[in-house]
């Protein structure tokens, strides 16, 4: 039997991911939480073979979880859900600890595949990233060396950690670049406009943009978003 954590701050995602998992007999979700910090408490009286976490996460996101999870429960193996595929941030949680990193709109049956995999302790990429990080590799010119397929580019990562903006930041940024409004993102993300804003100046001041223009520019160029 693998035991399963849940964690992630929609309780409607969980619902759906136990309703899914309820199917298999071999897998058994033993607990939810819904930010990294309940995520850790839970871990600490829970026997847990395999947790599956999202990266964005109030009081403690992914990002911030990580290494806290991988140093006080090594044995734990971390497969991650979460909406942002983009290769830096595959690289950082990868090389944090997890051993797997799924995509919210990959199926059941590869998410079901990808838990039994990891909780065999062999590494997990969904297919979309999988093929992404395979055409931007075949897409470089040749390098003297070898090359990693999770080395992303000196710039990407240089920025990704001069910025070292969390989880949720990430995903709001993501969404300025694609041109909507506080208040379109506060309801995409079921949060208050006030919140979006407060977000979206910690975002300025972390990336030290001048505008939103200049900070759509320098996230692209850093590979911040996609």
């Amino acid at each position: 039997m693998i035991r399963i954590l849940l964690a992630d701050d929609h309780t409607i995602l969980r619902n759906g991911i136990r309703a899914l998992l309820s199917r298999e007999t071999d897998l058994r979700v033993v607990g939810e939480a819904g930010n990294g910090r309940q995520l850790l408490e839970l871990l600490a009286t829970t026997p847990t073979d395999v947790v599956l976490m999202d990266l964005n996460m109030p009081v403690l996101d992914g990002f911030a979880t990580m290494p806290l999870l991988r140093e006080q429960f090594p044995q734990v193996r971390v497969l991650v859900l979460s909406m942002l595929g983009h290769e830096n941030y595959v690289y950082r949680l990868m090389r944090a600890g997890a051993l797997g990193y799924m995509l919210k709109n990959a199926d059941s049956t590869e998410i079901i595949h990808a838990i039994r995999t990891v909780a065999a302790g062999r590494p997990f990429l969904c297919t979309e990233i999988g093929l992404a990080l395979l055409t931007r590799l075949m897409e470089r010119p040749p390098a003297a060396g070898p090359v990693g397929v999770f080395a992303p580019a000196e710039n990407t990562a240089a920025g990704a950690g001069r910025a070292d903006l969390s989880g949720r930041e990430l995903e709001v940024l993501q969404l300025i670049a694609e041109g909507y409004t506080n208040a379109e993102i506060s309801e995409k993300l079921f949060t208050s406009k006030r919140t979006i804003e407060t977000h979206r100046q910690n975002i300025i001041e972390k990336t030290q943009a001048k505008n939103t223009a200049s900070l759509i520019r320098l996230a692209m160029t850093e590979g911040l978003i996609e």
